[in-house]
């Protein structure tokens, strides 16, 4: 394949690419508001639709219970060739504030490199690289299949939790039998600083109740006499860090993936301006945490726990001189690599149950399953390949980053029981989820450019 072949491609197909995207951006999927589910699935159908135009010779709409995901396959020439899943999702998020919008948000307006419109970047723009890159690598090559088979899988909730993606998974885990699986929903560090994300952090979040007097008490008459609520309440979150800033539960490291010095060295080599970081920490005056961790490393690649809410008592205007009868709190949990959310969830209801106070009960309501961690070794085979067809795109190096979030990618990794491989061109500055999302053309155009290498760096690669 010649490097000027693909390019070309690209380049003369730009105008009707970016046109084809601005049509499908104007339809508003909007998984979380009911009042759109109609639109979520003309969203669907519309990309069905387009990618049998494009030439995939098997398309479906896959049901759920919910909103529909899109499918569409192209095997390989060589039936013994790799399969890989590619990712994204066709849903977008709501548009309030709508007076925040300096254009019609599904309106798309192309304003020199920039489209603006929700979707644009998060996630249609993302997903919509891979078909251009897909024609440009066919025709370079003249191939009638690309050098994999491709699996597409577009899905229409995560913006809304992708609560029936596991079960849409396991109901065709053998349709997407497949050796690797790309994403393309995340960011790279900047449009002169290319990178893979290596990992996306999980969540799961705890509510605690303390209770003691069976009403509040009169403090002249009770207080310093019966156990405060709220006293306990304080001690006890006071409590879940220890001076160093490491989360004290019992066990709770024990099962992280630890960093690697290398990934601990690519980490450094980006050019994290921490004091204009902590401008956009709502003006936070230092940086803080874990000790022996840098910040990226803290927010990207350690575990967390944090106070999202304390209360109790009184807190209206004027003095009210009461004990509380009850104090609450809420406390989230940022997981990595290794860690499970529900073992995280039992090691805190153990933890509080040792810590209370006599006088004291704590009730824990049973939390949901949380949002695990996923994570992508920088030496894997996948990686490697991608890491080479993103530097073959961009020409030069391609460094590494990992999220603070994520979505479906551990359903994925687990159920498929395939590596993830993080191929994306958004930026940070895109306003993913916020009024005026844009994408940057020219670096969906280099999307387009890294897809086009990618199948023929994972055909060797997986093999």
């Amino acid at each position: 394949m010649q490097v000027n072949d693909v390019v070309a491609y690209i380049q003369a197909g730009r105008d009707r690419f970016v046109a084809d995207l601005k049509e499908w951006l104007t339809i508003p999927s909007i998984s979380a508001d009911p009042a759109y589910a109609g639109d979520v699935r003309r969203s669907a159908g519309w990309l069905a639709d387009y990618l049998r135009a494009q030439g995939f010779p098997t398309v479906e709409v896959w049901e759920t219970p919910g909103l529909p995901a899109v499918y569409a396959e192209w095997p390989a020439e060589d039936p013994d060739a790799p399969a890989v899943v590619v990712y994204g999702h066709h849903d977008v998020q709501p548009v309030e504030p709508l007076d925040e919008w300096d254009t019609d948000p599904f309106e798309p307006v192309e304003t020199g490199d920039r489209l603006i419109g929700r979707g644009a970047s998060d996630d249609k723009g993302q997903i919509f690289f891979h078909t251009l890159g897909l024609r440009a690598g066919l025709a370079a090559s003249g191939r009638p299949a690309p050098p994999v088979t491709i699996k597409l899988l577009v899905e229409g909730e995560e913006e809304s939790g992708s609560v029936h993606f596991a079960e849409l998974l396991r109901d065709h885990r053998e349709r997407l039998a497949c050796d690797a699986v790309v994403i393309s929903d995340t960011t790279m560090w900047d449009a002169d600083v290319p990178s893979m994300c290596t990992g996306m952090r999980g969540l799961t979040e705890v509510e605690v109740t303390l209770r003691g007097p069976s009403r509040d008490l009169h403090s002249g008459s009770f207080g310093g006499a019966v156990p405060n609520p709220l006293h306990a309440m304080a001690e006890l979150l006071a409590a879940l860090h220890d001076a160093d800033g490491r989360v004290t539960l019992p066990g709770f490291y024990d099962d992280v993936v630890p960093l690697r010095d290398e990934e601990r060295e690519l980490f450094a080599r980006l050019p994290f301006d921490e004091d204009a970081w902590l401008r956009t920490a709502g003006d936070s005056r230092v940086a803080h945490g874990e000790k022996g961790y840098t910040t990226l490393e803290r927010i990207w690649a350690r575990p967390t726990a944090e106070i999202n809410g304390m209360w109790g008592g009184h807190t209206g205007p004027g003095g009210k001189t009461i004990v509380p009868g009850q104090a609450h709190a809420k406390i989230s949990f940022r997981l990595v690599a290794g860690q499970d959310p529900r073992k995280v969830q039992m090691a805190f209801e153990a933890w509080v149950a040792e810590h209370v106070p006599p006088g004291i009960e704590a009730e824990i309501p049973v939390a949901g399953g949380g949002v695990r961690p996923c994570f992508s070794p920088i030496d894997s085979a996948g990686v490697a390949a991608a890491r080479r067809a993103m530097e073959r795109a961009f020409g030069t190096q391609v460094l590494f980053t990992r999220e603070g979030g994520s979505g479906p990618e551990a359903d994925l990794a687990d159920i498929l029981e395939a590596p993830l491989v993080f191929v994306a061109v958004g930026l940070n500055g895109d306003r993913i989820h916020a009024p005026n999302e844009k994408v940057e053309i020219p670096l969906l155009l280099k999307g387009a450019e890294a897809a086009a290498y990618l199948w023929e760096e994972l055909a060797t690669a997986l093999r």
